[in-house]
């Protein structure tokens, strides 16, 4: 091992991802916010890495030599050495990082139920006090690696039993040309449930999706991003 300059304070605050193998202890140091994307396939090993460097004690600044690595992993390669750290190892995020983002994600989840919770006895909204308070009761407790949206039916599912709670939802049929098509599934099944969907003989993807109606922003938003303009859609309902 060698100490790098690149960390200088010992106790220096750092995301991580951290690996035993061998017998030997392998980290990273990575960026919270692209990391996540690389968990859900959005972005690269090499974006993730804050430093080109695979340490064996980040925080002291101590790096593993290149035989150790080459040792453990059959390769000294940073990237792909780092592609199997992310891959098979833990992710630890500051103290201070996981609360910011989970204080962040609540807000935007009690925004989102608010906008479009309604009690089924009644027909009205519920306060955000009140769905604030079922999901304190509720034990909520939100995935670090998962966006809001992606979260919030299994939020609602764990209200129900707390409060009476209905979702109102958009039905929309979209069609994606056949150059994004392959990627688009994984972006509507974030959004919502799909309905229905069918391979078009130009080798395009239809489909309807029942999204949350609070969602139909952001959910045109993100198609139309990864298909540059050109999806085409029609609200159903």
């Amino acid at each position: 091992m060698k100490p790098t300059g690149v960390i200088e304070k010992e106790r220096l605050s750092l995301n991580l991802a951290k690996l035993k193998k061998g017998g030997e202890h392998f980290e990273i140091i990575i960026d919270p916010e692209k990391v996540i994307d690389y968990k859900n396939k959005k972005t690269t090993t090499k974006d993730v890495l804050m430093y080109d460097k695979i340490f064996a004690d980040a925080k002291k600044g101590f790096e593993a030599s290149s035989e150790l690595i080459h040792n453990v992993f059959g390769t000294d390669d940073t990237l792909k050495v780092a592609e199997i750290i992310l891959k098979d190892g833990e992710i630890q995020f500051t103290q201070e990082y996981r609360e910011q983002k989970r204080k962040e994600k609540m807000n935007k989840l009690l925004d989102i139920i608010t906008r479009n919770a309604l009690d089924p006895r009644s027909g009205l909204p519920h306060p955000r006090v009140r769905i604030e308070a079922a999901m304190e009761e509720a034990k909520v407790r939100l995935d670090d690696f998962k966006s809001a949206e992606d979260q919030l039916n299994d939020v609602v599912s764990k209200l129900k039993p707390i409060l009476p709670i209905k979702i109102g939802v958009k039905e929309i049929h979209v069609k994606i040309p056949a150059i994004y098509a392959g990627k688009s599934y994984s972006v509507v099944e974030r959004f919502g449930k799909i309905l229905n969907d069918n391979w078009l003989t130009d080798g395009s993807w239809a489909c309807t999706v029942e999204i949350p109606a609070g969602l139909q922003t952001e959910f045109f938003d993100a198609l139309n991003k990864l298909t540059q303009g050109t999806l085409e859609s029609k609200i159903l309902n």
